[in-house]
């Protein structure tokens, strides 16, 4: 498939296509464009409750598109202090602004190691999509 995929460079990214803002002890987390593009029309999200502590690698949520349903897997461990309410009445921010209005949870975290092992913008970029454009 041919993909007019943004990868914006202040996050950090999973193979599972999930993103990651880190500012200071707070991780904002969300679902990247190319991920969007696999599930298409978002019709529902669930995600955890302010104040469950989730694990990385593990599911905080899942998506509900047409046809199918995804887990959604923590990038880092932490708090949830907020969810993304506004996906309840309109889970479609997540097609339209993946990096923007459609961002998922935000968690207090603090461990510095796990950064380690997410990817780059450019690895990322690789990873979805097989090379790097000069834009990057």
């Amino acid at each position: 498939m041919d993909y007019d995929t943004s990868v914006p460079r202040d996050l950090f990214y999973t193979n599972d296509h999930i993103w990651v803002l880190i500012e200071d002890d707070t991780a904002t987390i969300g679902i990247t464009d190319y991920g969007q593009g696999e599930l298409n029309e978002i019709v529902y999200v669930d995600l955890s409750e302010i104040g469950t502590n989730v694990d990385r690698g593990t599911a905080f949520g899942t998506m509900e598109a047409m046809k199918t349903v995804a887990e959604l897997i923590a990038p880092v461990s932490g708090e949830v202090i907020e969810i993304n309410d506004t996906l309840e009445a309109d889970p479609r921010l997540v097609n339209l602004d993946p990096y923007g209005e459609g961002w998922l949870i935000r968690v207090r975290w603090s461990d510095e190691d796990e950064l380690e092992g997410l990817m780059t913008p450019q690895d990322y970029q690789v990873y979805v999509l097989g090379d790097v454009e000069d834009d990057m």
